[in-house]
């Protein structure tokens, strides 16, 4: 299945240069490992899009709505960060 999804430039760059080799999403759609990626690039000033789109294979999920690893104050003080490996 192909799946399509805008992309604010910064990271569509970061996805172009092969840098960031994740996506995190809300997780309001169907998605499968072995579906494609479309990520279109968004200009949020001019709200459109630019035309410039990248193609990649989605090759694992996590999905999740509960994280309870951490409590709900260190969450709120600290956050979440993504981190990408190579």
């Amino acid at each position: 299945m192909e799946i399509r999804k805008k992309a604010w430039p910064e990271l569509f760059d970061a996805v172009l240069s092969g840098k960031k080799r994740f996506d995190l999403r809300l997780a309001d759609f169907d998605v499968n490992e072995g579906d494609t990626l479309v990520l279109e690039e968004w200009n949020p000033e001019a709200k459109e899009y630019t035309g410039r789109k990248i193609e990649k294979k989605i090759t694992y999920l996590l999905r999740t709505n509960e994280l309870s690893f951490w409590s709900e104050a260190d969450i709120i003080k600290h956050g979440f960060v993504v981190l990408s490996l190579e």
